[in-house]
This record gives C-alpha cells, structure tokens and sequence, in this order.
C-alpha cells in the first residue's frame, strides 16, 4: 500500500474518530486526546491504541466498541481491533486546543 493511501486511511477515521463524543464531556474522543495512535497494516486492518478518561469511566465497555465498528466501517478499511492502555494516563493536557477553547479551559 503507498504511503499516500495510508495517509488518506488515516484521515478518513480521523474523520470517523471525531463523530464518537464521551457522554460526559461535550467533546468528540480524538480531539480530546483519547487517541493515542492509528496502525494500519498492508491488509488494511487498522488498530487503534487508545485510552479513556479514567478507568471507572462509564462507557468503559462501550465507548471501545463503538471506536472499533466505526473504524471498521471506514471505506478502504478491512477489518479493526482496539487496544486498549492506561499508559500514559489521560490528562487533559492531552487535549487539543479545540477541546480547550469548546469547554472554556482557555
């Protein structure tokens, strides 16, 4: 696969990304920070290494779920798996600076 299809897959679940929010914060989950890395791989099974706000976070079981089936439903995309890590933890110095300015922090 070149690089460019990779690049165009990957802005594709960015796009995919940015309509999941956290119930608890008005903020889609890429934007703030969640998302700590997109690997797709020559099959173009993508994997997602991602996080929560914390680990009692309500939607700890769903929220992952909901993250793999819209990926895997991204055009081009074959099939894709969460991974799931509490390292680092989430602060919200992860935040872009969107998410800052949409909850008023700056």
């Amino acid at each position: 696969m070149k690089i460019e299809e990779v690049r165009q897959l990957e802005k594709s679940i960015v796009s995919a990304l940015k309509t999941i929010y956290d119930p608890e914060i008005p903020v889609d989950i890429y934007e703030l920070g969640l998302i700590y890395e997109i690997k797709i791989n020559e099959d173009r099974h993508a994997t997602i290494v991602m996080t929560l706000t914390s680990p009692s976070c309500p939607v700890a079981e769903s929220l992952p779920l909901e993250v793999q089936e819209k990926v895997a439903s991204v055009e081009g995309i074959s099939s894709a798996e969460i991974d799931l890590t509490w390292e680092p933890t989430w602060d919200k110095d992860m935040m872009s600076e969107e998410a800052l300015v949409e909850l008023g922090l700056i």
